[in-house]
């Protein structure tokens, strides 16, 4: 099998990295060679956190390059926006509504970008965005948003529910158990 390129970009705090640890245990779970790499901006400060995300057969680096990303999940629109020349032609992006405004835009440097999902669609991007905020709300915790977003992944891959579930099962904190599992679905039916 040829490999498969995932990014998970967001904000620092936002739950990506146990999103990249769950994907990358289902995926590893399933038999394929997976690499896992997370680079940190100023995550602790609300900075920009990537990780990367590779399987197929045979893998023989973590980093995913330019025109290289089948996928991209974004946690947050402009983390969108800002790695979309990663994504391959005809790759899709899963993203988050929610908009969180960088430094320059708080100190009242910048404006935030208007109509990001529109003119990522005009560069050629698919995108799904969703409002994973409502939705973990709805599920019982806002820190569920990740989970919100794997279960909008998902319909992009052909693993059964029963796959996703066990991933989840093993990865998160039996005490978060319910709530994520409940993030996970109303994100796999919004």
């Amino acid at each position: 099998m040829d490999t498969k390129n995932i990014m998970i970009v967001g904000v620092g705090g936002q739950g990506s990295l146990l999103a990249s640890k769950l994907l990358g245990f289902l995926l590893l779970n399933e038999g394929y060679d997976v690499k896992v790499s997370e680079v940190h901006g100023m995550s602790q400060r609300g900075g920009s956190v990537v990780t990367y995300v590779r399987y197929g057969s045979d893998v023989a680096s973590p980093i995913i390059d330019e025109g290289e990303a089948d996928s991209i999940v974004s946690f947050e629109l402009l983390e969108a926006a800002r790695w979309l020349p990663y994504l391959k032609k005809d790759g899709q992006i899963v993203t988050n509504t929610q908009q969180m405004d960088p430094m320059p835009v708080v100190t009242g440097a910048a404006e935030y970008p208007e109509n990001l999902v529109e003119k990522m669609r005009e560069k050629g991007a698919k995108v799904d965005a969703i409002d994973c905020v409502s939705l973990a709300e709805k599920a019982g915790n806002l820190k569920a948003v990740n989970l919100v977003l794997l279960g909008r992944l998902s319909h992009y891959f052909d693993f059964s529910d029963e796959v996703w579930q066990n991933a989840i099962e093993k990865c998160v904190p039996p005490k978060f158990l319910e709530v994520n599992k409940k993030a996970f679905e109303l994100g796999r039916n919004a």
